[in-house]
C-alpha cells in the first residue's frame, strides 16, 4: 500500500464522511473517492460500507486501520531521518588515531559529540599512526584522522589543532640525562628506537634531517609498535629516540628523562585531516565541534 493511499484511507476511515475527508486532505471528494476504490481494487476487498446517508468501516476496513497508520508514521519517520542526516543531526564518522599521545583529545572531541550531537556515531580506529591514517583517509576507510605531517597531499584538508615540541628521550641513567638540553652532535652514535614510519610521516622525516644536519645517519636499533613501548624500551636502556612532548605528558615513563634540543626546532603541527570535498553532513558537525574541542595555535595556517 503507498503512503498516499493509506493517508486517504485513514481520513476517510476517521472522518466517516468522503466530503470532510476530502476537505481535510486539502484534496476534491471525487479524486479521493478514486483513490479509495483503487486501493479497494488492489487489496481485494471492500473497505468501507457506503449509502447515501452513512459510510461505516467493514471488517476489512477495521483490520487496516492500525498497519495504516503504521505505515504513515514510518513514512513520517523516514523523512525525519533524511532531515536530520542532511542537517548533521545524525550519520557515522569514523576517527582514526595513533592513541596514547592524543588519547586525551580524542576523549574530550567525542564526549562534546555525544553532548552536542548524540545522533552522531563516532567510531574510533586506534593505532593508526600517521602514514598508514592517511592512506585509509585517502581510501575512503577513515573519515577523519588525528596525525603529525610534515607534508600533505592536495586531495587533504586540515585544522590545526595543537603544536607540540620535539624532545630527545634518554634512560635516566644516560650520560646526557643531566644536561638541561642536548646537542645533535652528540647523539651521534647512538643506538635509537623509534616508532613505524612511511612517507610524509613527521618524526622519521625529522630525525633524518636533525641527522644530515649534523653529519650523521642514525643508527636504528629497534621500531617500536607504539609509545607504550618505545618509553619502555627507552626506560630498559635499549636506545633514546625522538619524541613528542604530547608523549611525555600522556605516557608513564618510569627510568626515562626528556630533554630539549638545544637547537631550535621548528613545533610539531597536530592536525586534524579529512578527504576535500567530503560532503558527508555529519562530518562536517564533528569539524565544526573541533573547532571549539581544539581552538587553533593561530602560529601556522590552516588547509
Amino acid at each position: 500500500m503507498e503512503v498516499h493511499k493509506a493517508q486517504a484511507f485513514l481520513a476517510v476511515a476517521e472522518e466517516l464522511h468522503f466530503g470532510r475527508a476530502a476537505k481535510r486532505l486539502h484534496m476534491a471528494q471525487p479524486p479521493l473517492s478514486r483513490l479509495i476504490r483503487q486501493l479497494e481494487s488492489e487489496l481485494g476487498a471492500s473497505l468501507f460500507e457506503r449509502n447515501t446517508r452513512h459510510v461505516t468501516l467493514t471488517p476489512q476496513g477495521e483490520a487496516l486501520l492500525e498497519p495504516a497508520r503504521e505505515l504513515v508514521m514510518l513514512s513520517q519517520r523516514i523523512k525525519d531521518v533524511v532531515r536530520k542526516s542532511q542537517e548533521g543531526e545524525i550519520g557515522r564518522v569514523r576517527l582514526g588515531f595513533a592513541g596514547a599521545s592524543v588519547n586525551q583529545a580524542v576523549g574530550e572531541l567525542a564526549r562534546q559529540i555525544r553532548r552536542r550531537r548524540p545522533g552522531i556515531s563516532l567510531e574510533l580506529y586506534s593505532s593508526q599512526f600517521s602514514h598508514v591514517g592517511l592512506e585509509r583517509i585517502l581510501d575512503d576507510s577513515l573519515d577523519l584522522l588525528i596525525g603529525r605531517w610534515d607534508f600533505l597531499p592536495a586531495e587533504i584538508s586540515s585544522r590545526l589543532i595543537a603544536l607540540e615540541e620535539l624532545l630527545i628521550a634518554l634512560p635516566e641513567n644516560h650520560p646526557l640525562a643531566d644536561r638541561d638540553s642536548v646537542d645533535v652532535e652528540d647523539l651521534a652514535d647512538e643506538a635509537w628506537i623509534v616508532l613505524p614510519g612511511g612517507a610524509g610521516a613527521t618524526l622519521p622525516n625529522r630525525l633524518n634531517t636533525l641527522a644530515m644536519n649534523a653529519g650523521f645517519v642514525p643508527r636504528i636499533v629497534q621500531v617500536a609498535p607504539d609509545s607504550w613501548t618505545l618509553v619502555v624500551l627507552v626506560g630498559a636502556g635499549m636506545g633514546i629516540s625522538l619524541i613528542l612532548s604530547s608523549v611525555r605528558d600522556n605516557v608513564p615513563s618510569r627510568g626515562v628523562v626528556y630533554r630539549p634540543l638545544t637547537q631550535e626546532q621548528k613545533p610539531v603541527e597536530v592536525r586534524l585531516i579529512w578527504r576535500h570535498g567530503d560532503a558527508n553532513p555529519a562530518l562536517r558537525a564533528v569539524i565544526e565541534i573541533s573547532e571549539t574541542v581544539f581552538p587553533a595555535p593561530g602560529t601556522a595556517m590552516d588547509a
